[in-house]
């Protein structure tokens, strides 16, 4: 195509050349002379005109380009800030993310990062830790100057009760996270780049230890204990369905986060969502139902409070912390055919005011609220130390009476090898004695026979001589008489 266009150019040149030669004898000179020059200069434009047709041609063509860039650049922006479009559900984009950020910043508090272990101090009478803030470094890499940023305030105010975790790197993340619960402190001084903790009350050996051996370099500090909740232990993608309620349970997770616990525990975490068994305590039984009409439910208590002062919900569990709640009339409206997941005995009751009818039966577990079961945990601890020491006690005490037992039980060896003596000696003896008594008995036996005999010989002649001198009495009174 370009040749065929430079063809006909140099065929078009021709042409007017030669029919400016025909012309010669009734045009003049200064009518001939501004033709000559403008097909000249016609002819040398050519190149530059075309060289600017081309890149024109070029830059349109990067024009185009840009611009699909830039419309793919704007639906990846809008992709990226507001998630998938299609799915309601989907908390992949940038707001949804800040949004669930934000929600979980609130239930934190306010917290600090990557604060630097200096020393600690267990020995005297209060124990203190000592931890600074890194110096913080500009874009260049140099240290960042403060000096016209106003008054520096100081890192954490004081006296404000803290709690402290060890940082670390955690499954499947780059940057440090908390990985140890070290204690609940209170900051007894706070400077814009230095703290000093001392513990609320006794540390646990373990946290103590940990502590000492420099084990925790880097700390997080927070304003409030985190709470516990169902989301973080879904596996990413995970939808949920008849089968568990929240989604699928991330078992690599709860076995990276949980390998230090039973495998009762990770079992109580790892059927989160489930279905429910018979058995199941009552605290874990919910129950989804669907709502027959449209309904609606008061979750704003009157009372209003920040949730350092007495929690986040009061004792029927409605939001007293004003982040939470609702505002307006502090109703929750529910539409006909709705879905509700909700506690069994909830269930019960909306079934039996006719509102909503029973699907499916599902085990979530109980969520903690680590202010008081770390405080459970340290009175546990502390009861099983104290049982601890009356067992050693007891122990040593049945020690020390084994011991006394074997030490009598040695000593009387002796005594018992001369009474086991003693008893062969009395049982020859008595062998002895026995043969004897049997000798005396049967010696015995012949003299009583012997002297039976001899009593009834005795008794014969004691009768002769009874008749005989009955027969001499009979004769003297014979002879008497007859005289």
């Amino acid at each position: 195509m370009p040749y065929a266009i430079l063809a006909f150019l140099i065929i078009l040149v021709l042409i007017q050349a030669f029919l400016l030669w025909k012309a010669r004898d009734d045009w003049r000179w200064f009518e001939i002379v501004p033709i000559i020059v403008t097909i000249i200069l016609a002819v040398v434009f050519v190149f530059p005109v075309a060289g600017a047709l081309k890149s024109r041609s070029a830059w349109h063509q990067l024009k185009e380009e840009l611009d699909e860039r830039l419309i793919k650049a704007e639906n990846n922006f809008k992709e990226l800030r507001d998630g998938d479009r299609n799915n309601p559900l989907s908390e992949d984009g940038v707001l949804p993310m800040s949004q669930k950020l934000a929600a979980i910043g609130i239930e934190a508090g306010r917290r600090w990062r990557g604060i630097r272990f200096e020393n600690a101090n267990f020995g005297g009478g209060q124990a203190t830790i000592v931890l600074s803030k890194p110096a913080a470094e500009s874009p260049d890499g140099d240290l960042a100057n403060d000096a016209d940023a106003g008054p520096r305030q100081p890192l954490i105010a004081q006296d404000m009760v803290v709690y402290g975790f060890s940082e670390g790197p955690g499954p499947n993340i780059d940057v440090p996270v908390p990985v140890d619960y070290l204690g609940e402190f209170n900051v007894v001084a706070s400077t814009p780049d230095q703290l000093t903790l001392t513990p609320t009350g006794p540390l646990m050996p373990f946290q103590q230890n940990y502590i000492e051996q420099g084990n925790a370099r880097s700390w997080s500090i927070y304003e409030l204990l985190p709470l516990d909740g169902h989301v973080p232990f879904i596996a990413e993608g995970s939808a949920p369905d008849d089968n568990n309620v929240l989604g699928r349970i991330d078992d690599q997770l709860i076995g990276a986060i949980l390998s230090k616990v039973d495998q009762q525990t990770r079992d109580i975490y790892l059927r989160d969502g489930g279905r429910s068994l018979p058995d199941d305590p009552p605290l874990t039984q919910w129950v989804q139902v669907k709502l027959l009409k449209n309904h609606s439910i008061i979750v704003d208590s009157p009372d209003q409070y920040g949730a350092l002062e007495g929690g986040f919900f009061d004792g029927s569990g409605r939001a007293v912390d004003s982040r939470l709640q609702v505002g307006d009339k502090g109703e929750v409206k529910f539409a006909k055919d709705e879905l509700l997941v909700v506690k069994k005995e909830a269930a019960d009751a909306l079934v039996a005011e006719g509102v909503a009818q029973s699907m499916n039966e599902y085990y979530l577990r109980p969520l903690n609220d680590y202010r008081f079961v770390l405080r459970r945990i340290r009175l546990r601890i502390a009861e099983l130390q104290n049982r601890t020491k009356i067992l050693n006690y007891e122990k040593e005490v049945l020690q020390q009476t084994i011991d006394a037992t074997v030490k009598m039980l040695a000593e009387y060896q002796t005594d018992k090898l001369l009474l086991e003596q003693d008893f062969d000696q009395f049982e020859t003896e008595r062998k002895a004695l026995e043969t004897y008594s049997g000798e005396l008995k049967l010696r015995s036996a012949a003299m009583k026979e012997k002297l039976i005999r001899l009593y009834r010989s005795n008794q014969t002649l004691e009768n002769e001589l009874q008749q005989i001198q009955k027969a001499i009495q009979n004769d003297v009174n014979a002879l008497t008489s007859s005289r």
